[in-house]
């Protein structure tokens, strides 16, 4: 189940309310209830504790191969990966795959960014991103690398085929050995002339692009 917690004021409010029939309110003081939460988590006096999300193996993600998978290649900004989940759910991509060490919990602000979306889009932790890659490879899976540097263009390098979009960190982009297991690395053009998006917008970006090549013609 779970745990509800509140401040005294809010705990009153639930039971005067009826918004916990059946629930014990945990009465905490304001401090302990921040000291509870992930930094950058809003709480407005009430908080309700669960057990982590689980997340799932590669292979519930990628067998069989068809669609769209986002790999984060060391995304540690919990907004942006939030926002990621948000947008991966909205263009139907399968799941996210992340490197277990580098990033971040599925709470907190995370959590916030990704309005719901973590609770419904599975996310397979793995240890090392190059040999996901190779295993996503033996199942069907092309890797495409978002790359600003290169003179591929997004929309050409597309196509029908099961695709993973490999995205890179908010500062360093894609690593070295990643970028080595993508099929093909690309870039969105920008005739704005502004040189580069935030890592989600640019998630975004190449969402839509994958789902309209997925798409049957």
């Amino acid at each position: 189940m779970g745990r509800l917690l509140a401040t005294a004021d809010r705990a009153a409010e639930l039971e005067r309310d009826a918004l916990a029939p059946g629930r014990v309110v945990e009465v905490v003081d304001p401090q302990a209830l921040e000291r509870m939460l992930p930094q950058g988590a809003v709480h407005q006096g009430v908080v309700f504790k669960v057990q982590p999300l689980e997340g799932v193996s590669l292979e519930d993600i990628a067998d069989p191969a068809e669609g769209v998978i986002v790999m984060l290649d060391q995304l540690t900004d919990p907004q942006n990966v939030g926002a990621i989940f948000r947008s991966a759910l909205a263009f139907g991509a399968r799941g996210i795959v992340v490197q277990d060490r580098h990033s971040p919990v599925l709470a907190g602000a995370l959590a916030k960014a990704a309005a719901g979306a973590t609770e419904r889009l599975p996310c397979a932790r793995v240890t090392n991103l190059s040999r996901a890659l190779e295993r996503l490879a033996d199942l069907g899976w092309r890797a495409v690398g978002l790359d600003g540097a290169s003179d591929e263009r997004l929309e050409a390098a597309l196509d029908a085929r099961p695709t993973v979009l490999v995205m890179g960190s908010e500062g360093d982009g894609i690593r070295r050995l990643v970028a080595e297991h993508c099929d093909v690395l690309v870039r969105i053009p920008m005739p704005g002339g502004f040189e580069s998006l935030n890592v989600s917008n640019a998630a975004a970006i190449a969402l839509y692009e994958a789902s309209r090549k997925q798409r049957p013609a």
